[in-house]
């Protein structure tokens, strides 16, 4: 008698299109924040400020740099990323710019209009992290550095990312990046709606995916 469970299967498979949707609504949520107009966040000051000085797209510079980041937390760490490391450092460059090309996501007239875009745009990045963080598919480029400075330094995580996150605020700065009341805003409340988005992620996937475990076996002759 031959038993075939086919759950491990599923549920792999599940974990990854979790991750892939996470990763897709994030990079929809970073482009508002760009076609809002009002600021960036720090890492995507950096990538326009890349964009402007030497052409290419915003998403083949988050590509680029999100290569070189995974090099680097790599090399400090002695290890291979994780698959997920290098699908998110492909993908999310990838989705930035197709988004982008949408027309009807167009910069809005008015300043309320643009901070409601930017607003709506920092809970899509929140939910998008909270989803591709639940499926435990592996860190991106630059979470993964984090966690391996926060690792050789013995500095709080929340230090570390601050020290990440001026640099590349300042170098996207000098070459022309988008720094405005909406960097602010980003800075101050993407920790807090990550707070509340990822428990909420952890409990969706968490029933999003127990089914597949659940899945019976079946036997055959």
């Amino acid at each position: 008698m031959k038993r075939e469970n086919k759950a491990p299967i599923q549920y792999s498979a599940s974990k990854w299109l979790i991750f892939l949707l996470g990763l897709l609504v994030m990079a929809f949520g970073i482009v508002l924040m760009i076609k809002a107009d009002i600021g960036s966040a720090p890492w995507d000051v950096f990538h326009i400020g890349l964009f402007i000085q030497f052409g290419l797209t915003i998403g083949s510079w988050s590509i680029i740099v999100g290569f070189f980041v995974l090099m680097i937390g790599s090399l400090m760490s002695k290890a291979w990323p994780q698959l997920g490391a290098f699908l998110n450092m492909l993908l999310v460059g990838v989705f930035i710019d197709l988004f982008m090309m949408l027309p009807f996501l167009v910069t809005p007239q008015s300043l309320m209009g643009q901070v409601m875009m930017l607003l709506v745009g920092i809970v899509i990045i929140g939910y998008g992290i909270g989803l591709y963080i639940s499926a435990k598919c592996g860190a991106g480029p630059r979470d993964m550095l984090m966690l391996v400075l926060t690792k050789k330094t013995g500095w709080k995580v929340q230090h570390i990312r601050l020290f990440m996150e001026v640099i590349v605020l300042t170098l996207g700065y000098f070459m022309g990046g988008p720094i405005f009341i909406g960097t602010i805003i980003f800075c101050i409340t993407i920790g807090p709606i990550v707070g509340i988005t990822l428990p909420q992620c952890e409990k969706a996937v968490e029933k999003i995916l127990k089914p597949t475990l659940d899945h019976p076996v079946r036997a055959e002759m």
